[in-house]
């Protein structure tokens, strides 16, 4: 049996299945708000699946260097 993903969504569809799943009185910023939400989130994604990562230990360090 061969299982296979579904085809990822197009930007539109994506964007249209945020606004979709908001209530009704969304306002419009908090609409927006989504939108960017889920766009961070797929890009985090991408760059996972592609390797684009830093352990907590490097995060860390790089955040130490921030407070001095």
């Amino acid at each position: 049996m061969s299982t296979s993903s579904p085809a990822p969504l197009s930007d539109k569809d994506a964007a249209a299945d945020v606004i979709a799943r908001q209530p009704s009185d969304a306002s419009f910023q908090s609409i927006l708000r989504e939108l960017a939400y889920a766009e961070m989130v797929r890009r985090g994604l991408a760059d996972s699946d592609s390797g684009r990562v830093v352990s907590n230990t490097e995060l860390r360090d790089r955040i130490s260097t921030w407070q001095k």
